[in-house]
């Protein structure tokens, strides 16, 4: 048991020193520093709050120095000194509020002391050890400070300001004066909430500021997939088509041909065997993406049945018959010679008037719409527009991201799209789409065009997401 006792005292000492010099590393850390942390400008009245700190901080020079020199009896030069510390400490508090603190700590401090020599038992009576205009200085630097830095930080700088408040007034004393020691804590402690409380809004504005955006990045990225997945499940249909026809073909060859090389036979064979497995991996990637959405492939406009066959422009009546009976008058129109194109670009024609005519139905209401396809040998001209509408639109609960999946079917085949507003006050969604082998036409953007169609259109005709 005697070996027991001063083992453990040591231990207790030691654990205890431990915690004292973890705790001055804190406070070391954060109030001995000169890292600059300026108060930004006001968002409504820019540099306002800093012309009014400046003009507070006039005010504590010259009333400071006329109380500390005139009313103590402190040399007039030395007491324009505290004074000036008290004033720049509170300039100094927009840029290094914690530096500004240290500054204001010690020049009350100096003018606590310079002000106690001065006093006389049965004299007049000061205010101290805060006087009237170094306490107010003082209420703008902790308020400065609980703006600027941590909570736990201004904890700190507020205890630190009562501890030295504490032995100056109750340890040390002095033989005349109006006590304001515990007046000046209840005040400090009053600011430093309400900085830290306004701290804690301004931080919580901005991160919600900042998920706000991070949602709509997200809500644009997950469209953008949303819209890829969807696009590749309908152009399975058309790849699976054509892997079908090579295998049938490369099947049936060798019997159109008499007494066919056995080379010819192997190469066909081989054809045929590739066509089947790349059918195959196509059917496996199919069932995953429609792993979501297994039962509906076709949206507003068609059929809503499993797996119906693609549209073409064949079904471009139907879809417009669709819209017009849900009250927009819609007018097509057609020019160049007519002719079947690729699958994928019929079904990207089809998809891209669909959507423009959903957008026109929901953002434009009384509006009339136009649908004129131009047929050109190097391709497909697709434009939809509208004109101004009659009545404002209903609120929309839509993402925004319309012409998001117009971009990729056009971007897909190697085409071009252009959305923009006319001068009438409608809007008008043109594409172009080349045919395989040929080169793509480049529209002519608007001037001031940006990247993304949302941020250019109209009140309405905010483009939406497919909700299909």
């Amino acid at each position: 048991m005697s070996r027991v006792g001063p083992v453990t005292r040591r231990g207790i000492r030691h654990t205890a020193r431990g915690r004292v010099e973890r705790v001055l590393g804190v406070l070391h850390d954060d109030l001995w520093t000169w890292r600059p942390d300026p108060l930004p400008p006001s968002v409504w009245l820019r540099w306002f709050p800093h012309g009014i700190v400046c003009l507070a901080a006039l005010g504590v020079l010259l009333g400071d120095a006329a109380q500390v020199g005139e009313n103590a009896g402190v040399d007039p030069g030395f007491a324009f000194v505290i004074a000036l510390a008290e004033a720049c400490a509170m300039v100094l508090a927009l840029w290094r509020p914690v530096a500004a603190w240290w500054l204001s700590m010690a020049g009350m401090l100096v003018g606590a002391f310079a002000v106690r020599l001065q006093m006389d038992p049965g004299g007049y009576e000061f205010t101290w050890p805060w006087t009237a205009a170094g306490l107010i200085a003082h209420l703008f630097v902790m308020l400065l400070l609980a703006l600027r830095v941590r909570t736990r930080v201004s904890v700190e700088a507020l205890l630190l300001t009562a501890l030295p408040t504490y032995v100056v007034q109750g340890v040390i004393g002095a033989p005349n004066y109006l006590p304001t020691g515990q007046l000046a804590v209840i005040l400090f402690t009053v600011v430093v909430v309400l900085g830290i409380a306004l701290r804690g809004r301004r931080e919580a504005r901005n991160q919600l500021a900042e998920q706000t955006s991070l949602t709509a990045e997200e809500r644009a990225r997950r469209t953008l997939l949303e819209e890829r997945s969807r696009i590749a499940r309908e152009l399975h249909d058309v790849v699976a088509h054509h892997m079908s026809v090579i295998s049938i073909q490369a099947q049936v060859a060798p019997l159109l041909v008499e007494d066919p090389p056995d080379e010819l036979r192997e190469n066909l064979a081989g054809i045929r065997q590739n066509a089947l497995e790349a059918l195959t991996e196509l059917r496996r990637v199919l069932g995953v993406l429609r792993s979501e959405h297994p039962d509906v492939l076709e949206a507003e406009g068609g059929d809503s049945v499993p797996h119906a066959p693609q549209p073409t422009l064949d079904r471009l009546d139907t879809l417009v018959e669709n819209i017009r009976a849900a009250g927009l008058t819609v007018t097509t129109g057609t020019s160049g010679t007519r002719r079947p194109l690729p699958p994928g670009v019929e079904l990207s024609a089809y998809r891209i008037v669909q959507e423009a005519l959903s957008n026109v139905l929901r953002h434009a209401p009384g509006a009339t719409a136009r649908v004129h396809l131009t047929y050109l040998p190097i391709g497909l001209r697709v434009e939809v527009s509208n004109t101004r509408p009659k009545r404002a639109p209903a609120p929309s609960q839509g993402a925004g991201h319309g012409l998001l999946g117009m971009r990729e079917r056009v971007a897909m085949l190697d085409g071009s799209l252009t959305a923009h507003a006319l001068p009438g006050g409608g809007y008008q969604v043109a594409a172009f789409l080349p045919v395989d082998g040929a080169e793509p036409a480049v529209a002519d953007e608007p001037a001031g065009t940006d990247e993304s169609p949302a941020h250019h259109m109209p009140a309405h005709h905010i483009p939406e997401d497919d909700t299909r």
